[in-house]
């Protein structure tokens, strides 16, 4: 849990930064494909790749396809069809996905993760809830390949180390092939998609490229990864949410940005309601087991 809490306060650092400085004024692609090339320069060279079952180092390599590749992607091509309030209210769908994935993986159905993280997605609604403009079915579709990608990336990772390493140790030594899937979807992305006349122009552009690539991307994303083996599918899906309060924070403290605080207090108690709820909910359902 504490690995996700850090992750979650680094990212949201990290999205502020994207809109100080990267957004329009930077190719998305070239960005994205930067980060990866930097975080690959910290894990690549630490593989082991005789040190891991071959399964494992595939499944890795289809998780950071997943969830860095195609997620980032569809994040950057829905911004063609939504406006920037209309895609932060549509990502609060992923901690549902992450709920249905680790049930279809699981070949169960388990009622307390999706109830809970239905509720973080409603504290999440309020929080960003800014009116849906009429044009947004296909950006809306689009995101939502992006969430099920993130999803099914982050749980996918804890039901492979789950089967293959439940000790989860060195596994820093085969998350390169996590970039290395990243980096084969989208590398034909950006040669299709990308506009070569917007690379970064200032030390600016790249210093803040740098600190995304190496640390919220590279660190970001291992020890997500990491904290994702830790916990539940509730805890999991929620804490995906909980970067839309972590987000406005960051911009009201740096940046001074307007923040509707009755409605960030209101939908942040609701998401930790919903970890009440997760946590709580084994216990409810084993006393009604015990009552009948």
């Amino acid at each position: 849990m504490n690995y996700l809490i850090a992750v979650t306060l680094l990212w949201a650092v990290s999205f502020s930064l994207i809109g100080e400085y990267l957004a329009g004024q930077v190719d998305s692609y070239f960005s994205v494909l930067t980060r990866i090339v930097l975080a690959g320069m910290i894990f690549i060279p630490l593989l082991r790749p005789a040190r891991f079952a071959p399964g494992f180092m595939v499944g890795v390599t289809l998780v950071g396809a997943l969830q860095f590749g195609l997620t980032y992607t569809c994040l950057y091509l829905s911004f063609e069809y939504l406006s920037v309030p209309e895609v932060l209210l549509f990502t609060i769908f992923t901690p549902l996905y992450v709920a249905l994935v680790d049930n279809a993986l699981k070949r169960r159905f388990s009622l307390g993760p999706i109830i809970s993280t239905l509720v973080a997605v409603l504290g999440a609604a309020i929080i960003r809830y800014d009116g849906v403009s009429e044009a947004f079915i296909t950006g809306f579709l689009i995101l939502q390949l992006a969430n099920l990608a993130f999803a099914a990336g982050q749980v996918g990772y804890a039901h492979l180390v789950r089967h293959y390493y439940p000790d989860g140790q060195n596994l820093w030594q085969v998350f390169g092939f996590f970039f290395i899937g990243a980096f084969a979807l989208v590398l034909p992305a950006f040669l299709m998609l990308g506009n070569m006349e917007r690379l970064p122009q200032t030390t600016t552009h790249w210093t803040v490229l740098s600190w995304l690539g190496l640390v919220a991307s590279g660190l970001g994303f291992f020890f997500w990864n990491k904290g994702a083996t830790q916990v539940d599918a509730g805890t999991l899906g929620i804490m995906n949410n909980a970067l839309v309060p972590a987000g406005l924070v960051v911009n009201l403290v740096i940046w001074n940005r307007d923040a509707d605080i009755p409605r960030l207090l209101i939908g942040g108690a609701v998401i930790l309601l919903s970890l009440w709820v997760n946590a709580r909910w084994r216990q409810w359902t084993r006393a009604e087991l015990r009552a009948g």
